[in-house]
């Protein structure tokens, strides 16, 4: 399985912000965003944040069919893993600059569509560059590769200088993980022989950390590092445990390994002086599954799609889906619905204090 389910991603607003059942003071946060001369979001991680790149790569890990993309413009599959928009898409139109953040290999892109932010992410990807290389998806090293891409692409468009200011005032977001654990740790043989659970939340730091260096090295000033969500609680995951309540042991590998990216975090502002943030995906989510009703949901412990207890990506094509994708965490059996990515795009947002992009 892909995805990550979390979430996403960025950008400041006071922590003061009110945040009541979503609602956002899109003012305030488009005062705070211009003051701070946030240019663009620059994404890069799994399916929690594709929208479309997979579609042109050589992988079974794509969400381009129906009934993915339900409820987008047009009722289009896209490629997101989800009914609709992702949290990053949110995020955008929340700052004023576009409905959505497309995907940086999609053939339709246009040269102004670089201003205004793109992803670079790729569904099933990881941390571990064998977590990539497993669905031939493309590494977070591909990833900053197609980030110099982008910054010629640019330069052509506004000029060199210009657009080296967009991408050092840019916010970088970070969202993968998931899989990392759930198809390659858990899944497959290697990692298991070289590692035990700990160990190997230790090397998926150490490559976050340096993932994050490179970025540095390449212009990035702020970066916004999203949390992996509560394994243990995916329908996919509950269903092949046979459990009717999230899976412990999988929560717990997914908490303790949020606590070593904020240690690492905390380590790259010391040294770097990199301005970063964490989205506590884990927490947002796992308060949805406990506190339903409080975020306007019916049903937490399966997907909409299909029986909503396996179905994810080819599994879910062409399947039947529940009446109201609203009322539901999760769209398959791995990815949250458009309806959760809003909630975790409002929270990210209502949960940053000024230090991003103050």
């Amino acid at each position: 399985m892909h995805s990550r389910v979390p979430m996403v991603t960025v950008l400041a607003l006071m922590a003061l912000m009110p945040l009541f059942s979503g609602a956002v003071d899109i003012r305030q946060l488009r005062q705070l965003t211009a003051k701070h001369n946030v240019t663009c979001v620059l994404v890069f991680g799994d399916s929690s944040v594709d929208p479309g790149n997979n579609n042109r790569l050589p992988t079974t890990m794509k969400g381009n069919f129906p009934p993915y993309g339900k409820d987008f413009f047009d009722r289009r599959p896209t490629g997101r893993f989800s009914n609709g928009r992702l949290a990053t898409d949110f995020i955008a139109e929340a700052i004023g600059y576009t409905k959505i953040i497309p995907a940086f290999l999609d053939p339709n892109l246009k040269p102004t569509d670089l201003l205004h932010g793109v992803s670079f992410a790729s569904a099933a990807s990881g941390y571990d560059d064998l977590t990539a290389n497993l669905s031939q998806v493309l590494p977070v090293s591909k990833q900053l590769e197609y980030l110099k891409h982008y910054k010629l692409h640019l330069s052509r468009l506004v000029g060199v200088k210009k657009a080296q200011n967009i991408v050092n005032s840019a916010i970088f977001v970070l969202s993968m993980g998931t899989n990392d654990f759930l198809q390659n740790y858990y899944l497959e043989p290697n990692r298991p022989k070289q590692f035990n659970v700990e160990q190997y939340q230790n090397f998926l730091a150490s490559r976050m950390f340096e993932d994050i260096k490179e970025m540095n090295r390449l212009g990035a000033t702020r970066v916004v590092v999203v949390g992996v969500p509560p394994l243990g609680c995916m329908p996919l995951v509950r269903t092949l445990a046979g459990q009717n309540t999230c899976v412990e042991s999988y929560n717990q590998a997914a908490w303790s390994f949020n606590a070593k990216i904020k240690e690492k975090l905390a380590i790259l502002k010391k040294t770097i002086g990199i301005k970063d943030a964490y989205v506590d995906c884990y927490g947002v989510i796992q308060n949805a599954i406990n506190n339903p009703k409080k975020f306007g949901l019916v049903e937490t412990s399966k997907g909409c799609c299909g029986s909503g207890t396996i179905e994810y990506g080819d599994s879910c094509k062409g399947m039947t889906t529940c009446a109201d994708p609203s009322k539901y965490a999760f769209w398959d059996a791995v990815h949250p619905t458009e309806k959760m990515y809003r909630i975790l795009a409002d929270e990210a947002i209502a949960s940053l204090d000024g230090a991003l992009i103050g």
